[in-house]
């Protein structure tokens, strides 16, 4: 699915799109190189991009589409708070998510797809991060490609890369048959080492000198991307990133208020694993519903 049909107008020039996706979870790879082609950005969506975790903003759509309960959507924020006192843990987050893929089996790309946009315009339009968006438009007139790396289901990734006019999307991949998800994952869930070894496979795929790169984000356990490339940048930073950053002389950038910095920094790689499942569970049973 290639990324860019519709996007907002910035007061810049945005680089014109075309192609289709190269390697496996990206959208909108394959643009034509503008002043730049050698160097990219990377950067993370939840808490970089987005205040707070993308898929608990989907999971309140659906909510309020009478996909879920009172009840579920109560779960949602107790699992934001579980995961700011315990963290992440990866091995969790894989099996949440590979069990969530069950959940989404029969349905199709197109449905999801859809939602994404309705919640992009209700829900994550206002919770986008000014500051972290000028960034990737900077990148952008400088004639370099940007793409968003993140744990999220790809077609919701896509929709905001798009909506924000960058050049496309890694993210978690579920298997799809004639446009019908099979309950599989492909490939590994966008997490942690995944991101590293997704950006290496574009880069390659791409053209790109990863020395030359750039890539953004809130979490430590954004490591080995950030390590992958020449210009590692700590935004919204959580403790443990934040202390890496400025031993290693990374540039650090929080655009949060000492108020929000409480409320929304939280591990939200993990957030969006654990209400992955419910998320995907409401919807098998909305489309179970008769009538």
């Amino acid at each position: 699915m290639a990324v860019g049909d519709r996007r907002p107008e910035p007061a810049i020039h945005l680089p014109p799109r075309h192609g289709a996706p190269a390697v496996s979870g990206v959208t909108g790879a394959g643009l034509a190189p503008a002043g730049d082609p050698t160097a990219a950005a990377f950067f993370d969506v939840d808490n970089t991009i987005v205040r707070g975790a993308s898929i608990y903003h989907l999971a309140r759509g659906l909510y309020r589409r009478r996909f879920f309960t009172l009840r579920e959507i109560t779960g949602f924020a107790w699992h934001q708070a579980r995961f700011l006192t315990h963290g992440e843990r990866l091995g969790h987050l894989a099996d949440i998510q590979a069990r969530a893929l069950a959940f989404v089996a029969g349905h199709s790309v197109a449905e999801l797809t859809a939602i994404g946009e309705e919640v992009y315009e209700e829900l994550l339009a206002d919770r986008i991060w000014p500051g972290t968006q000028e960034l990737a438009w900077t990148h952008l007139v400088a004639g370099q490609r940007v793409w968003l790396v993140t744990a999220t289901p790809v077609e919701v990734a896509s929709v905001i890369a798009r909506r924000l006019g960058l050049t496309g999307a890694l993210g978690t991949v579920g298997e799809q048959v004639d446009g019908i998800y099979t309950g599989r994952l492909v490939g590994e869930v966008m997490h942690g080492a995944a991101k590293a070894r997704a950006v290496r496979e574009l880069a390659a795929a791409e053209g790109l000198d990863l020395s030359r790169c750039s890539a953004y984000s809130d979490s430590v356990h954004d490591l080995p991307l950030l390590d992958l490339v020449g210009h590692p940048y700590a935004i919204n930073p959580d403790g443990r990133l934040k202390s890496h950053a400025k031993a290693h002389a990374w540039p650090v950038q929080d655009f949060r208020t000492r108020r929000k910095a409480v409320k929304i920094g939280v591990p939200t790689a993990a957030v969006a694993g654990a209400t992955l499942r419910a998320v995907l569970k409401g919807m098998a049973r909305h489309r179970r519903r008769p009538g």
